[in-house]
């Protein structure tokens, strides 16, 4: 299984990164441009996506990435969830998790999304 993880923090997506890649692979973009043109590269089975995002901001990556694929898989996390949860649910995206966030809380719903 694919993990694309979305970030521009960069101790973030290390943490993603040394959290996931054990039992995925893992692919990490800085932007939402990249992001996108990673996701067309890659083809993950799931998008792990901040909002505030240089470039492009992470719910118009996620819309342009349903575009591509209508069954995408987008996980949001953001430390803006309050203000632009909804906002990120209205681009397409299943969930929106808000940072700072618990490891077992992300794996427990990035499992569940994969599942379904």
């Amino acid at each position: 299984m694919k993990i694309l993880i979305i970030e521009d923090d960069e101790s973030v997506a290390e943490l993603l990164v040394k959290v996931l890649s054990p039992r995925y692979d893992v692919f990490v973009a800085r932007d939402g441009v990249e992001g996108v043109e990673k996701f067309i590269t890659e083809k993950p089975d799931l998008v792990l996506m901040d909002i505030e995002l240089p470039k492009m901001n992470g719910v118009n990556a996620t819309k342009e990435i349903k575009k591509i694929d209508p069954n995408a898989k987008v996980i949001v996390i953001t430390a803006y969830a309050v203000q632009r949860g909804q906002e990120a649910l209205d681009g397409g995206a299943m969930e929106v998790i808000s940072k700072p966030f618990r490891i077992k809380y992300l794996l427990e719903k990035l499992e569940k999304a994969l599942e379904s």
